[in-house]
């Protein structure tokens, strides 16, 4: 399970930024393409805050959908999986967001 090792990454950026005060929540936004499931992750935020600045706090995930681009027919779409195939059928298509792993926003005290 990759989630806890990306969470515990979360959790000691977040912790490290806090500088000793309370974290009440966290806000992420995660790629539709980024392979993490945020259940799974909502799931390691409480094992991995456990005994830190950032026990208790509220874990919201934003997830984003995945975009592209088709060198082909030069249409833009929408990607809910890493199948990279355009709905013309071409495959030579340039992923451009979805991928991404961001801590937007946290609240502390």
């Amino acid at each position: 399970m990759h989630e806890m090792a990306l969470t515990q990454s979360v959790v000691d950026a977040v912790c490290e930024h806090a500088a000793g005060r309370r974290v009440h929540s966290v806000k992420l936004e995660i790629g539709a393409l980024c392979a993490v499931v945020p259940e799974s992750m909502e799931f390691c935020f409480d094992l991995a805050t456990e005994g830190t600045v950032a026990d208790g706090a509220h874990l919201d995930i934003a997830v984003t959908p995945g975009a592209a681009h088709c060198r082909s027919c030069g249409a833009a779409f929408e990607m809910a999986d890493l199948i990279l195939l355009c709905p013309c059928g071409s495959a030579d298509v340039e992923v451009l967001a979805g991928r991404e792993l961001k801590i937007l926003s946290m609240e502390v005290s």
